[in-house]
This record gives C-alpha cells, structure tokens and sequence, in this order.
C-alpha cells in the first residue's frame, strides 16, 4: 500500500511500513517503477524496509540503488531512526552526513521531516 501526497512542488509516493524488504536491487527497480507510474518526484521508503545489506555500504545496494533513483530523476527518502546502523558505520555516517546535504538522496527522521524540507522550512 503506497500513498501519493504533493508537499511543496513535490508529489511524494509514500511507502508503507509494511511489505516486502528492499534488500535487491530488482526491489528497488519496482517501486522505483512504480514511483515513476504514479507520477512521483519523491519516494519516501521507511528505513524499515530497507534489508542490512542496505546499511553496509560494502555491498554496494545503498549506492547501486541510490544511482537508480538519480538516473530517473526521482528522490528518494529514507524515513526513521536509522541510528543503530550509523554507530556501527563511520562510512554510512559519512554517506548519510553528504546525502542530507544534497539534492537527490536524503535520510529523514519522520515523514514530517521530509514535508518541511520539500516544502522549503528546511535546508536541501
């Protein structure tokens, strides 16, 4: 189950917490599809569904997933408390830290979070 919001100049597909684990990159091509075919600029996926392959930037699915999102030109938030992962992580800190920074790939502590970043209450 997905919800389609506009915040800002932005239409958020929002993912719900349940379902499937995003723990390949076929998972992410899917809803990445599926953003694209609601008409969403932003997909917002909750940390929870993201599989620990995610979180170990090792493996490459954080980045081969970001890129994927990028190349169509979609943004993609990652929501909720993803704090366990960064104290085990000074790389997926790091990541995470230049991320929020950007335009593209953000981590955001709650839905609310995001809906003030897209609505320009926060700096992105």
């Amino acid at each position: 189950m997905t919800e389609l919001l506009q915040w800002g100049n932005d239409h958020v597909l929002i993912c719900e917490p349940e379902g499937p684990a995003i723990d390949n990159s076929q998972r992410a091509t899917d809803l990445i599809g599926e953003a694209m075919f609601a008409g969403a600029s932003v997909l917002a996926v909750p940390a929870s569904r993201f599989g620990p392959a995610f979180f170990q930037l090792r493996t490459g699915l954080a980045g081969e997933i970001a890129q994927k999102a990028v190349n169509y030109r979609l943004k993609l938030a990652v929501i909720g408390d993803i704090s366990r992962h960064l104290a085990a992580s000074n790389a997926l800190r790091d990541w995470v830290r230049e991320a929020n920074r950007g335009r593209e790939i953000w981590f955001e502590p709650s839905l609310d979070s995001l809906a003030a970043r897209l609505d320009g209450r926060a700096g992105a």
